[in-house]
């Protein structure tokens, strides 16, 4: 599933490709077909990303509720565009370029308030600047629950997923079994902290960077897949060297190690 910073990758370039214009809407797969007559012809004012979530507003206020889930995707292409390919959705044509829409988990038509009770459910996101921590920092320090379930609780901090989870707790030697309530005032600021950062990396790379371009001693747009990660899928720990051990925690798989993360 796409994590936090793809999502606001394609939240600014969508943005910037069609926001303003007049577009035409089509839904090929037919799923969409009457949601896509109402908005058809209608101005596209703004494109905006929140944790997991994408929201395409009309000038009419309607709005276009998308979550891409496991499977979903976006192509774009240039005009003309070609034939849609597979179920596609939503097609959105601006100006200049298309974007087809296939397999996402969530493609509604909604109103303004039934995006506003969408968001309030949400947690912080770190790369949103209105971002308020204070209350989710708050009930992470109250939590009996483990720190590594609480990374992924999109109500506590939106937009992180399973790879930033082990990353973040790995870079500040936290295991991911201990308590909320044990993590302290200092490490829940620095988990926030390192969310922004590497959330704005990943924004600006269009992938998950976790390492300094000091430590691998070169560009950080020119790391290699397998230089990107410190922990997830690897064999042994990066500062210690000992094995890396995985578990079910959450659904997902996490990685640890028990040398470093006490």
């Amino acid at each position: 599933m796409p994590e936090g910073h793809t999502i606001h990758r394609i939240a600014r370039d969508h943005q910037r490709w069609f926001a303003g214009q007049l577009v035409r809407v089509d839904s090929p797969q037919g799923r969409f077909a009457s949601e896509a007559q109402l908005l058809d012809g209608g101005r596209l004012e703004c494109v905006e990303a929140f944790g997991k979530h994408l929201f395409y507003q009309w000038n009419d206020l309607q709005v276009v509720h998308i979550h891409l889930g496991l499977y979903g995707k976006f192509r774009i292409h240039r005009l003309p565009a070609p034939a849609p390919r597979g179920a596609v959705r939503m097609r959105i044509v601006g100006t200049e370029r298309a974007f087809d829409l296939n397999g996402p988990h969530r493609c509604e038509r909604i109103d303004l308030q039934a995006r506003h009770r969408l968001i309030t459910r949400l947690g912080a996101d770190p790369l949103r600047p209105d971002a308020d921590w204070s209350a989710a920092a708050a009930r992470i320090q109250r939590s009996k629950a483990e720190i590594g379930r609480l990374l992924l609780d999109q109500s506590i901090i939106a937009g992180l997923g399973n790879i930033y989870r082990a990353e973040i707790l790995h870079h500040l030697r936290i295991h991911p079994q201990r308590l909320g309530r044990q993590v302290t005032a200092e490490e829940t600021q620095q988990i926030w902290e390192l969310a922004r950062r590497w959330l704005q990396i990943g924004v600006k790379y269009n992938r998950i960077i976790t390492v300094d371009a000091e430590t691998v001693s070169k560009p950080l747009g020119r790391l290699r897949a397998g230089e990107r990660l410190t922990i997830y899928k690897r064999p042994q720990c990066s500062h210690c060297h000992q094995p890396i051990s995985n578990w079910l925690q959450a659904g997902r798989t996490i990685f640890a190690c028990n040398h470093c993360q006490k």
